[in-house]
């Protein structure tokens, strides 16, 4: 067979290569309720091109997933979604996106195995979707923060009101998050990192 005329597979993006400095990998879950944001916020994080398993919303999900407050959703993660990002020369996340939908989460068993610590992306219209993720979390004990992603008719809270409506203990950060946004989302994961970084320092401690 002549191969010849055959397409060169094309090599990965500089970007894509990960630094020859890095000498310690983490890895973080990105979890919530349905249509939180999720998926955007790897996206706009990520130095590589993230991996997506989003498929188009059908009639098969309608009764089954809870779109209220989401109506525009068209699209749902059904897998999971992975990217990473390198917070210095030697520090690189690992992040993988759980999706949202209660009938996928049988998923969250294998991407939580060897996970350091948790995001939780809350929307303050649907606090409701937040209580089973945030519970799931507590039962395995993984170590969490709580990002409230900006929507345009989200309602505000101060924080300690969402602390009580959350049911989280004063330790457990709380911060505000544009999914959007490079910037925000990567603040967030720092403040978790700060986070589990302090858990372990008083654990040294004591």
């Amino acid at each position: 067979m002549d191969f010849n005329n055959s397409e060169a597979v094309p090599g990965p993006r500089s970007q894509d290569v990960l630094p020859a400095s890095a000498s310690s990998a983490v890895k973080i879950v990105i979890v919530g309720g349905f249509g939180v944001g999720k998926t955007t916020l790897v996206g706009s994080v990520s130095e590589i091109r993230p991996l997506t398993t989003e498929e188009t919303m059908t009639q098969a999900g309608a009764g089954v997933d809870d779109i209220s407050g989401i109506e525009g959703k068209s699209a749902t993660t059904v897998a999971m979604d992975f990217g990473r990002i390198s917070l210095n020369d030697e520090l690189v996340l690992y992040l993988f996106g759980t999706p949202g939908q209660q009938r996928f989460w049988f998923l969250w068993n294998g991407l939580f195995n060897g996970a350091l610590g948790a995001v939780v992306l809350v929307d303050t219209r649907r606090l409701e979707v937040s209580f089973d993720v945030i519970g799931r979390l507590e039962e395995r004990q993984v170590p969490f923060v709580v990002g409230i992603n900006s929507f345009p008719t989200a309602p505000s809270y101060e924080v300690e009101d969402l602390r009580a409506a959350l049911d989280l203990p004063e330790t457990v950060p709380i911060v505000d998050c544009d999914a959007r946004k490079r910037e925000s989302s990567r603040d967030v994961l720092l403040t978790l990192m700060r986070y589990l970084h302090s858990m372990a320092a008083t654990t040294e401690a004591s």
